[in-house]
Formats: C-alpha cells, sequence, structure tokens
C-alpha cells in the first residue's frame, strides 16, 4: 500500500496485522543473548502465521503437489499463494481446528518476502521458499536439518561446498531479515562452510551424517534454529524450584543452574535479561535446563560444582563458557554429555585448532598429533581419578548428613521439651524445682550445639563457623 504523509510518498510493504507482530518484537530487544533473542522473535512470528502447527510431513506432500521438487524453479507471488492456501487448507483438515486461511496465508506470503525477496521482485527460489516453511514448521529440528540437506545434495546423497554454501546463505536470511545476522557470522558462510567440511576426512564432499554431527555442535551461523527448538519445549515447563534472583516458583521455561556456586538456580527472565540479585554477580559456568531435571542430572551438577570449587579464576578465563561452535572451536559441552565427554570433545577441537595454526612447520604434522593424542590421554587419566576421588567425596559428605540430621532431630526435640518446660514456669507450676531442671536442660543443649558445630567444622573445614552457626539455627 502507499501511505502520504506532509507531502511526501512512501511505500509500506508489510500487511498492518505483520505490523503490529513487528511492533510487539521490540519487547524481546532487552534480551542480552542474540540466538535467544532470535529464537523468541522467531516462535512469536511461528505461532503467529500458524506455522507451529504445521508438520513436515504436510509441507512436503504440498510441496510435492505443486512439483516444488527442483530447488533451482523459480516462484512467482501467484505460486506461493496458491501452496500457502493448500498447505492452510490441509492443516483445517487434518487438524479439524478452524484455520483463518486468508489471513494466514497473507501473513505468510508478507514473511516469505521480506526474508527471501527484500526487493521484492515478487520471486524467489523454489529453494527459498522451502527453507522458509521448514525452518518453522513443527518439526524436530534434526528432521528439519535432513530435508534440507537432501535439497542441495546430489543423487549419491552427499554437498559439496558450493551447494551447501548455497543452503547456509539460504538458512542465514531468516535472523537476517529480524537486524540479528551480525551475531551469526555476517552473510558471509564461507567460515561455516569450511568449518563444516572439517567432518568431511579430506574429501570434496560430505555426507548427510557428516553435516549432523556439526550442526549438533550448534555452529554459530545454526544456532538459532537450535535454540528456537528449545524455546519451544521449554515452554511447557516448569521446575519445582525458585529463582534466587525474582524469587519466582516454580520456575516456567528455561531453568539456568549455576556450576560454580551451590545451590544457586535463575529463572529465563532474569538471566536472559542479565537481572542480577543486589551485590551479587553470576558466576560462570551455567548450565541450561529446558526439560525437568533429573536426579541422575542433579548429581552430576553437584560434582561439577564442587570440581569447579577448588578451580582458579585464571583457569575460567582460559576455558570461557559458549553455547555455540564458533567457526575453529567448541568449548562448551551438551547439557545431555557426561562431564568426562565434553571435556574430551572440548580438547579435541582445542588441539585440532592449535594444530592449524600457522607457527607449525610442515614437516611436523606427525609429531605434532602423537602429542595431541598423549595429551587427551593424560587428561582423560587425570579427569577419571578426579570423578573417583569426587564420587568418594560425596559418599563421605552423604554420611556425614545423615549423621547431622540424626543429631539435629535430637536437639530439636531437647529444645521442644525446654519451652514446654518454660511455659509451664510461666504458669506457676513448679516455680522452684524446675528452674535448675531447665538450667541442666539448656545446658545439655549447649553441649549438643558445640557437638554438632565441631562435627561440621571437621565436615566442611572451608565454612566459617559462624555462618555454620546461623544455618544451623535456622534450620532448627
Amino acid at each position: 500500500k502507499t501511505e502520504h504523509a506532509k507531502g511526501a510518498q512512501t511505500t509500506c510493504w508489510d500487511h498492518p496485522k505483520m505490523t503490529e507482530l513487528y511492533q510487539t518484537l521490540a519487547d524481546l530487544n532487552n534480551i542480552k543473548f542474540s540466538a535467544y533473542r532470535t529464537a523468541m522473535k522467531l516462535r512469536r512470528v511461528q505461532k503467529a502465521l500458524r506455522l507451529d502447527l504445521v508438520t513436515l510431513t504436510t509441507a512436503l506432500e504440498i510441496f510435492n503437489e505443486h512439483d516444488l521438487q527442483a530447488s533451482e524453479h523459480v516462484m512467482d507471488v501467484v505460486e506461493v499463494i496458491h501452496c500457502l492456501t493448500a498447505l492452510y487448507e490441509r492443516l483445517e483438515e487434518e487438524r479439524g481446528i478452524l484455520v483463518n486461511v486468508p489471513l494466514c496465508v497473507d501473513m505468510s506470503l508478507n514473511w516469505l518476502l521480506n526474508v527471501f525477496d527484500s526487493g521484492r521482485s515478487g520471486k524467489m527460489r523454489a529453494l527459498s521458499f522451502k527453507t522458509g516453511i521448514a525452518c518453522l514448521c513443527g518439526t524436530e529440528v534434526k528432521e528439519k536439518l535432513q530435508y534440507l540437506f537432501s535439497q542441495v545434495a546430489n543423487s549419491g546423497s552427499q554437498c559439496d561446498q558450493r551447494h551447501l554454501g548455497v543452503l547456509l546463505h539460504e538458512a542465514i536470511q531468516v535472523p537476517r531479515q529480524l537486524g540479528e545476522v551480525a551475531a551469526f557470522g555476517g552473510s558471509n558462510v564461507e567460515p561455516s562452510v569450511r568449518s563444516c567440511f572439517r567432518f568431511s576426512t579430506g574429501k570434496p564432499v560430505i555426507e548427510a551424517s557428516q553435516f549432523l554431527e556439526w550442526v549438533n555442535l550448534e555452529p554459530q551461523s545454526m544456532v538459532w534454529l537450535a535454540v528456537l527448538h528449545r524455546v519451544t519445549i521449554a515452554e511447557q515447563v516448569k521446575h519445582q524450584t525458585k529463582c534466587s534472583i525474582c524469587r519466582q516458583c516454580p520456575i516456567k521455561g528455561f531453568r539456568y543452574r549455576s556450576l560454580k556456586q551451590f545451590n544457586v538456580d535463575i529463572c529465563q527472565t532474569c538471566f536472559l535479561t542479565g537481572r542480577a540479585s543486589k551485590g551479587n554477580k553470576l558466576h560462570y559456568p551455567i548450565m541450561e535446563y529446558y526439560t525437568p531435571t533429573t536426579s541422575s542430572e542433579n548429581m552430576r551438577d553437584f560434582a561439577t560444582t564442587l570440581k569447579n570449587k577448588f578451580r582458579s579464576k585464571h583457569y575460567f578465563s582460559k576455558h570461557p563458557q559458549r553455547g555455540y561452535l564458533p567457526v575453529q572451536s567448541v568449548l562448551e559441552a551438551d547439557c545431555s554429555e557426561t562431564i568426562l565427554q565434553g571435556e574430551l570433545r572440548r580438547l579435541k577441537w582445542q588441539h585440532e585448532e592449535a594444530a592449524e595454526a600457522p607457527t607449525l612447520t610442515e614437516g611436523s604434522t606427525e609429531t605434532a598429533q602423537d602429542h595431541r593424542n598423549e595429551e587427551l590421554l593424560a587428561e582423560a587419566r587425570i579427569l577419571r581419578q578426579h570423578k573417583s576421588r569426587l564420587e568418594t567425596r560425596m559418599q563421605i559428605l552423604e554420611d556425614h548428613n545423615k549423621q547431622l540430621e540424626s543429631q539435629l532431630q535430637r536437639l530439636r526435640e531437647l529444645l521442644l521439651q525446654v519451652k514446654l518446660e518454660t511455659e509451664r514456669t510461666r504458669a506457676g507450676l513448679d516455680t522452684v524445682g524446675k528452674v535448675g531442671e531447665l538450667v541442666g536442660e539448656s545446658q545439655d543443649v549447649s553441649l549438643c550445639l558445640e557437638d554438632i558445630m565441631e562435627k561440621l567444622r571437621h565436615a566442611f573445614p572451608s565454612v566459617r563457623s559462624s555462618d555454620l552457626t546461623a544455618n544451623t539455627l535456622l534450620a532448627s
């Protein structure tokens, strides 16, 4: 449509509802982390277009019915409208729900043109159309990636660097349209192509399994798609714990647990916007959960936190935490891995990156590889030994905890008895005789407290006794 303002004529390409949608996205600009900011914006777009209800299977049926198998085929606006109309009518039929088909078609067409035809030529490639629908449909991210790879692969299900670059270029247009492309490596996809082809073992083509292995590391250029999947899952999740900053309980959505401080959990709003509690700075590393935690995950995090307590600031400065795979290295393990697997994978990538440094001479490749393998094995042995020590330490702490709980229970009973006797004394019962007994009971309580404090000091020598005394009295 054309708008007139003070004699000047401007062209507005967006549907009024799309303009409203884009205005609501500004509410998410206070999110510090670009991958999450982008993913949450895309989630709003996805739901507004009702594409979260469309499965990839349904979309593929529509693609085939409209002969979109050839990715180089160029579609005009009329063809795009026909495909979208068929898609939403099929959705209405399969789900048995009422869909405002004309509005959904207009909104989806508007979004696709903004992403893949910003100059409004009225045309887009079939690959662009299929990439946009596949990225926002309600299907597992692995299935989406397998399909997208198949669209640029040859008959042998292999892809060369040029065609992979085409796919990544199409995909990066999605965050580009939101103004977020710089955070994902910019429009230049060549570094991402080189990073992916490190999995090709020297071959000029890459297979689907190798592509998926690379994408599972959440590379910088594609991390927004994986985060979108996690955002979708986290929306329905409640964690039965309290946010250490805003006190929200239960925590809804993402849950962030400190692996440097014990019993520090943060809700997604406080963490993603960078809100901190009074005078307290959040210490990394942090573990993200978008599903309820299991007992084994709780135990693993406890062990990791205990290990991190003995690490220096220098260690964490040398091993920064990132939520994606940069072009050359990966420094953060996936939350589904064990501590040892994540550390080994980080070390492997770190040493591979060092191997590519220009300071190495040409004749030192084999020697350097042997040296890296030896370092990896040595590091693995150290980690196993450390894990064993942690498990032993945890068992000792559990035994101490049981003993302390028993003694604290006895202490509570003594305190309750003293309270009852005090009330009787105030009522005038046995005024003289009970005073001596109360003094004796108080002495017993004091001795019991001293005994417990001594055991606590032996169990936790690094904690100040004043803190323990306060915590013990609060627990009682």
